[in-house]
This record gives C-alpha cells, structure tokens and sequence, in this order.
C-alpha cells in the first residue's frame, strides 16, 4: 500500500500526529491551555466554595484535572504512540473518578438543601466558558491527531458545554431561589 501513497495526497493520522509532536507551536499551546486551566481551577474553587455551588465545585475539580491532563500530554508529547495511547485511557479514568465524586457532592448538596448563590454561579461559569473556548480555539487545528491530541481538544470542547450547564444552573437557581 505504501508503494500508492505519495506525499501530496496521503497523510496518516500517524504522521500527522507525528508532526505535530515535532511542532513547538503545540507544545506552547499545551502550556497556555495548562496555565489557563490551573488558574479557572483556583477562581472555581473559590467562588464555588464561598457561592456554596456544586456546580462550580465540580468545575473546578475538572479544570484540575484538565491541567494535569495538559501537564501529562506535554509529558508523553515525544513519547511513542503507545504511551501517547495510555496517557489517553488513563486522562479517562480519571475524568470518570471526577464524575463519581461529583455525583456524591451533588447528592449530598439536595440532601442539604442549601441553594448556591446564583450571581456568583453565572458569571465565574460564563468566564470559564470564555477560558475554554479560548483554549478550544488554540486546539482546534490538532484535533485530529492521535487519541490523546483528539482527547484533549474533545475534553475541552466538552467543557465549554458543560460551562454552559453551569450557567442554566445559575438561572434556574435564580429563578426558583432553589
């Protein structure tokens, strides 16, 4: 088969992950993304903390896992596919420990029965949903590398959806007063 591909019409998903990984303009990329992600996780924390919002709260703990998930895919970058592919399974087990312990903290949230303050709730949602599309943005032309450049643009496309729950959570909050 290689025999019938030429450069300047067929490119694997390998090689292009490959150059990608060679592209220092991705590396940075990764490096902003981290940054952005720890700083949303450290203003989430607090404003969910003080807001008394499980959905900030869970917010924030999954921007920490997104920085440490940027943090291991710039450590695995050079790595061979192989561990490039084990880094992604285990950035998705750990997103699924995120989601037990949100599911616990929102239980024991109703149980409590105390609103979070909606205000708060809103506008820290809608400044994580601008840091996300942002770094969105920046990950857009390497969403189609290998399993761990696509998870990390997915995971935080994903998030910019998930902020925009947060904020409907807000004005549900506002508008029930529950």
């Amino acid at each position: 088969m290689s025999a019938h591909c030429h450069d300047d019409h067929c490119n694997s998903g390998a090689a292009a992950a490959a150059t990608a990984t060679a592209d220092p303009r991705y590396r940075r990329i990764l490096w902003v993304a981290l940054l952005v992600n720890a700083a949303m996780f450290v203003v989430e924390l607090g404003a969910g903390a003080r807001s008394g919002s499980a959905s900030l709260l869970a917010d924030a703990i999954d921007f920490l896992g997104d920085a440490a998930n940027y943090g291991l895919s710039l450590w695995v970058l050079a790595m061979a596919l192989a561990w490039r592919a084990r880094a992604a399974l285990f950035k998705g087990a750990s997103m699924l420990a995120f989601g037990v312990f949100v599911i616990g903290r929102v239980a024991w949230g109703a149980w409590q029965g105390l609103p979070p303050e909606p205000i708060t709730m809103g506008s820290v949602g809608l400044l994580a949903l601008a840091a996300n599309l942002g770094v969105a943005a920046l990950l857009y032309a390497w969403r189609e590398g290998d399993a761990n450049m696509r998870g990390v643009w997915l995971c935080t496309r994903n998030d910019a959806l998930g902020n925009l729950a947060v904020m409907g959570a807000a004005l549900g909050v506002l508008g029930t007063g529950t």
